[in-house]
């Protein structure tokens, strides 16, 4: 039982009734409390975040039994609510960090729990170590405290909703999207984003129109992530109503799907690249641009472009946050969908992400796709591709060895200028080509990502890809 509780990328995630069970949540929870008393910051009290998932809010209340259990004050939030409110709900309690209970947007079957420090982003390697150290003293020493939370004093139940909305004034420019009179098509997926962001839409003036806005802890039986295959109920939507913008967020609202008004999916790497060119551009926004090891390339030609630097880290928006921690980050990014901006907690936001989409297309007037066909006109078009493939364990750290250890001089007949081993294996191809193989973190894959200036090139790439497990 020991090695079924393991943070990944993201936290510790695990199909329920198998290894997400009470007992284990009981367990890390444990483990996060002994980590806060070893660090002395437990009397600041723990915010506790839950999703929409099939009980999550019963998991929740353990979490509290046994913080409350270890003389922690607990902050919980009273409904289902997106990762990102749980993190900034960090700084409005000045709390010593937050639980959240999600998988985000894995299948329905699992659930999830991550620790957010105080900081109010996600867990380093090294905080998340030490609470998988503290989680194999308690299976060692088969001892859990735990507690009820009736009638304690140290709950407090919070609605911090209505925060980190005026928190969201400092960001976005509401004015300008007021002033539009936006036609919103929204489509939460089933997920905690849903009241939010509904909420703060038509705050700003838009008329909003939702779909997938309840709670199925089925997901409508497909993956709660806002992939061009997911949204094809919200692509008919924003051409039947004639919308400005279609908006999706996966199930905790930490990742965001768009779609213009031509029905025109933008994928994570085009969003970013839109909104990288709109903050350098037309805000003036000063700092640095970062992005994760899978992300587009053409992030570094936007930032070379208006004299900012750019960096580039592992996957994780960890990585990305720590970097935001310690200066100015003017947008931090990865190709899974996150994303966060100056002045806005390192912790990636769906919500924020589709807020500053209504700002760009209020502002230009001008639909997502052709401002995208602008940036291509002047630093050429980058083309993306993903391939998933399920695998052992076994196989995949064969794979990532060999691959280290005798790396190929040319790739589809493009020679391999260099190789990086920050995170899996990244070969740097001749032509702006670009090929990475790196294992997930949560879920039994090899991630191969591949970017190219040349369909022709890309297709080469992918055709490579698939021999790799062969």
């Amino acid at each position: 039982m020991r090695d079924t509780i393991k943070f990944g990328t993201d936290g510790w995630r695990a199909i329920m009734c198998d290894s997400f069970i009470f007992k284990n949540v009981r367990i890390v929870t444990q483990a996060i409390a002994n980590y806060l008393h070893n660090c002395g910051l437990s009397e600041k009290g723990v915010v506790i975040g839950y999703d929409n998932r099939f009980c999550s809010e019963d998991f929740a209340d353990v979490c509290a039994s046994v913080l409350i259990g270890n003389k922690i004050p607990v902050f919980l939030i009273k409904d289902s609510t997106p990762t990102p409110v749980t993190a900034c709900s960090i700084n409005f309690f000045k709390a010593a960090g937050a639980i959240m209970l999600t998988a985000s947007h894995n299948p329905a079957k699992y659930n999830g729990l991550k620790f957010v420090p105080e900081y109010a982003g996600p867990a380093t390697s090294e905080i998340t170590s030490q609470i998988e150290k503290e989680i194999n003293l308690i299976f060692k020493n088969k001892k859990v405290f735990f507690d009820d939370t009736k009638g304690n004093d140290l709950l407090h139940v919070i609605d911090p909703v209505d925060r980190y909305l005026e928190h969201l004034k400092g960001l976005i420019n509401f004015e300008v999207i007021r002033e539009a009179k936006l036609k919103i098509a929204f489509d939460p997926m089933y997920g905690s984003g849903q009241v939010v962001m509904k909420k703060v839409l038509e705050e700003a003036g838009c008329e909003v129109y939702p779909i997938n806005d309840y709670r199925d802890v089925l997901f409508g039986g497909r993956l709660p992530e806002p992939s061009l295959e997911n949204l094809s109920e919200l692509q008919s939507l924003v051409l039947s109503k004639k919308a400005d913008l279609g908006l999706a967020l996966d199930g905790d609202a930490d990742r965001f799907g768009t779609i213009d008004n031509k029905g025109y999916f933008l994928s994570s790497n085009q969003g970013l690249s839109v909104l990288c060119s709109y903050l350098l551009g037309d805000r003036k926004s000063d700092g640095k641009v970062v992005r994760t090891i899978s992300t587009t390339h053409l992030l570094d030609k936007i930032a070379a472009k208006f004299g900012v630097k750019f960096e580039e880290t592992p996957v994780g928006f960890k990585y990305i946050g720590q970097i935001m921690l310690k200066e100015p980050v003017v947008i931090g990014g990865e190709e899974s969908g996150g994303l966060s901006i100056l002045g806005h907690v390192p912790e990636k936001d769906g919500i924020l992400a589709g807020l500053l989409f209504c700002e760009v297309t209020a502002n230009k007037n001008e639909s997502l796709s052709n401002l995208l066909d602008e940036i291509y006109s002047e630093y050429g078009h980058f083309y993306n591709y993903r391939l998933d493939i399920h695998c052992s364990q076994d196989k995949k750290t064969k794979l990532l060895r060999d691959l280290k250890n005798n790396p190929p001089s040319s790739i589809s007949g493009l020679k391999v200028n260099e190789v990086l081993l920050k995170d899996g294996v990244k070969f740097l191809l001749e032509g702006d080509s670009w090929i990475l193989i790196r294992p997930s973190g949560t879920e039994p894959l090899v991630r191969i990502y591949m970017e190219s200036c040349s369909t022709k090139t890309l297709e080469n790439l992918r055709q490579y890809a698939e021999t790799l497990l062969n």
